[in-house]
């Protein structure tokens, strides 16, 4: 059984992710205005992914028998000093959202939740792809070295990143 400390700490991580798409997408609509399309693209995607794992923790909690309680969310920023800080506010959040996953699961498991602690073992690895995946782009930023060549070979790798929503057997 699911308790009701696992329920409110779930709902508060779809907030957390649902934040987390809003904001990527602020940041895409950045890094559009400022002329890096192949960034705001990569962000976009970002944003969809953060949606979806919304989607698969709002499906788990209605699995489970429990109410999902959909909150406010915060607005997001919507100016950054330059691309390097957006990724770099990226990675950031990432580690952030790692940490709140790992209180996810130590509280599945204070709670005796084997269920749900296994089910958030998806999140745990997800989390370290995600991790992996921002401090690449951030390392790339960092070596295009600002306006250039460089930047404009990198922002025509992001723009080729496409959604791949995932599959019934990922569910």
């Amino acid at each position: 059984m699911i308790t009701d400390k696992v329920v409110d700490a779930i709902n508060r991580q779809i907030n957390a992710e649902l934040y987390s798409g809003y904001m990527y997408l602020a940041m895409s609509a950045y890094c559009s205005d400022a002329g890096v399309p192949g960034a705001a693209n990569w962000l976009r995607i970002q944003a969809m992914e953060e949606y979806t794992h919304a989607d698969r923790l709002y499906n788990y909690l209605v699995s489970r028998g429990a109410r999902v309680i959909l909150t406010g969310i915060e607005a997001p920023p919507t100016e950054w000093e330059s691309l390097h800080d957006v990724f770099e506010k990226t990675l950031a959040h990432e580690q952030k959202v790692t940490a709140m996953i790992n209180d996810l699961v130590d509280l599945a498991g204070d709670e005796k939740d084997h269920a749900t602690e296994s089910f958030l073992q998806w999140f745990v690895d997800e989390q370290v792809e995600e991790e992996e995946s921002a401090q690449e782009v951030l390392d790339k930023v960092k070596l295009a070295g600002g306006p250039g060549p460089g930047l404009f070979m990198m922002d025509g790798e992001l723009g080729r990143r496409v959604f791949t929503p995932p599959t019934t057997a990922e569910e």
